[in-house]
């Protein structure tokens, strides 16, 4: 009878590096769900539009690299098993955002953004301290930070331009599942954070956003 070997610090050290390396490299994983855009032809978009497309989408792509270092480090400091399962759950899904992002700027003859360790850094450190304060206000951030998400993605949608229907189908399917992950963790215990940390989550996010844009 075949024996399950128990992973020993070690070896979870070296599986949380290979996210890392995943999660950052020009070419993610592949996606878990096809791509919303697959079967879909690139609309007749100006170079003008195709290079705020591209700035568009390097913005999603930085926030699902967040998302990942995001539930990453709170998957590790979460003190409940169902806890730790359902941001492994999120993490997964988030991981097919990632991917489709990563596709369309390769489709769009662009890249990911450069500053994404730096971002990814910073929230697996927020990730990772909301998880060791506690449960509540883990999914309570997760609940907050989806919210902020959901947001963008809106915007994002209006400024697409018509033509550009793989780019739409893409962000409609994240922000249905964004939605999702916020309401599941508020349905978990997660806490409704006051409004002035929202404000300030804000601001962190409107710095993310300006800079991936561009660089």
């Amino acid at each position: 009878m075949a024996l399950t070997r128990q992973l020993n610090p070690l070896d979870r050290l070296l599986g949380e590096a290979d996210t890392v390396l995943r999660t950052l490299s020009r070419r993610a994983q592949a996606p878990s769900r096809p791509s919303p855009a697959e079967g879909h032809s690139d609309g007749d978009l100006s170079p003008a539009q195709r290079r705020h497309v591209a700035g568009l989408m390097r913005v999603n792509h930085t926030g699902e690299v967040c998302a990942q270092a995001l539930y990453q480090g709170q998957a590790l400091t979460a003190k409940l098993a169902e806890v730790r399962e359902e941001m492994r759950q999120a993490a997964r899904e988030e991981g097919d955002h990632l991917a489709w992002c990563a596709e369309r700027l390769r489709e769009l003859d662009s890249h990911p953004s450069l500053l994404n360790p730096a971002w990814y850094g910073v929230s697996f450190l927020l990730g990772a301290t909301a998880g060791a304060v506690g449960d509540k206000w883990s999914l309570g951030f997760v609940a907050a930070t989806e919210e902020r998400v959901c947001r963008h993605l809106r915007d994002h949608l209006r400024q697409l331009p018509d033509d550009d229907r793989k780019s739409q189908l893409i962000l409609q399917q994240m922000l249905e599942d964004e939605e999702r992950h916020g309401q599941n963790a508020l349905d978990a215990g997660g806490a409704d954070f006051p409004q002035p940390v929202k404000d300030v989550m804000s601001a962190v996010a409107r710095v993310m956003t300006r800079s991936s844009y561009h660089i």
